[in-house]
């Protein structure tokens, strides 16, 4: 489980504050499927990424009884003077994974073809979106973040992703932001809006959705 207790999230910048979560306090069960809605900027990625514990919040706490990816095509974690392969031997040693088996794993998955020996800098945002989602899939987590990913690459690829999403939805626990309602609602059975701050929960994704496009109707 991990359970979220009176979170807030604000940015600090020059001439600028912005709270982009305010005291939300809930939980995301073992076996759960739960899509984020938002805005461009509501700060869906922030919350993944709070999730996964790349953040740290600036009020409340965050308990995490399982374990957690990495924003499934969050790439900012890559070393990006190495290759990928490299990115994937050092992962592999920071996760206690067999290095061969998993360079083997996101070599096929990724599709990166000479590129995968090639420094990620040389990558393009597609590239180090697959490298990110083929890394996260090479080890078996208890709860996936998957941000937006499915987007990166051919069909072909997309469908790879899907497959793979689907066979760890029936094995674990997903948490999805995407702006395509079709894909919310081929992976997820709860949702949640965030908006102005506040995150709300419905009893189904439909719903969810449901809000969040009346949300943007009103905004229009």
């Amino acid at each position: 489980m991990i359970r979220f207790n009176n979170v807030s999230m604000t940015y600090h910048a020059r001439n600028l504050r912005k709270t982009v979560l305010r005291k939300a306090s809930f939980s995301v069960r073992p076996g759960e499927a739960i899509g984020i809605c938002g805005a461009n900027g509501a700060g869906k990625s922030t919350l993944l990424r709070l999730l996964a514990g790349v953040e740290m919040p600036t009020a409340g706490r965050i308990d995490r009884r399982m374990t957690v990816s990495w924003p499934i095509g969050y790439s900012s974690a890559f070393q990006a003077s190495l290759t990928g392969a490299d990115n994937v031997r050092f992962i592999a040693r920071v996760y206690r994974r067999k290095v061969e088996p998993m360079l083997a794993f996101v070599e096929d998955f990724a599709q990166l073809g000479p590129y995968f020996r090639q420094p990620v800098k040389t990558y393009s945002s597609g590239m180090q979106a697959r490298l990110a989602f083929g890394i996260s899939l090479a080890i078996d987590f208890d709860c996936y973040l998957v941000d937006e990913v499915t987007g990166a690459g051919d069909e072909r690829f997309r469908d790879r992703c899907h497959a793979a999403l689907t066979e760890r939805r029936r094995e674990g626990t997903l948490v999805m932001v995407s702006h395509d309602p079709q894909t919310l609602l081929s992976f997820c059975e709860r949702g949640a809006v965030l908006n102005d701050g506040k995150l709300t929960f419905f009893d189904t994704i439909q719903e969810a959705i449901d809000v969040h496009q009346w949300h943007q109707r009103r905004a229009a």
